[in-house]
């Protein structure tokens, strides 16, 4: 069974460009969509996330929107904390296909990272 984990100096999750998100106000509430949208930068990447080292600069203080924990993902998705890991994993290749392609090295280091390859 792939067990989800967050790939380090992937960052696909920090492409945040909301013309890829229209669904947004459907599971973040007016305060976080506001939060959301002032993070967004002119190019669609998170003003926090540092291209160079594709690092979050403020990882320790992200918004929970940003965090994979089962009381965020119950709240915003619905999600059960027993279905967290597969709706996890779901989300991020979705992401990082979108972002990098589906062959990308992110892609597969994420494959990988989980205990699947490709």
């Amino acid at each position: 069974m792939a067990t989800w984990k967050c790939v380090q100096n992937c960052g696909a999750c920090c492409q945040l460009d909301p013309g890829d998100r229209p669904d947004l106000p459907e599971y973040l509430t007016g305060e976080e969509l506001a939060l959301y949208l002032s993070l967004v930068g002119e190019d669609g990447w998170c003003i926090h996330f540092d291209k160079s080292t594709r690092k979050c600069q403020v990882y320790d203080d992200r918004p929970s929107f940003c965090q994979v924990r089962p009381d965020t993902f119950s709240r915003m998705f619905g999600i059960e904390p027993e279905e967290l890991n597969d709706f996890a994993i779901d989300c991020c290749r979705e992401q990082i296909e979108g972002v990098y392609g589906d062959r990308s090295l992110e892609s597969i280091r994420f494959e990988r990272e989980i205990g699947l390859t490709l």
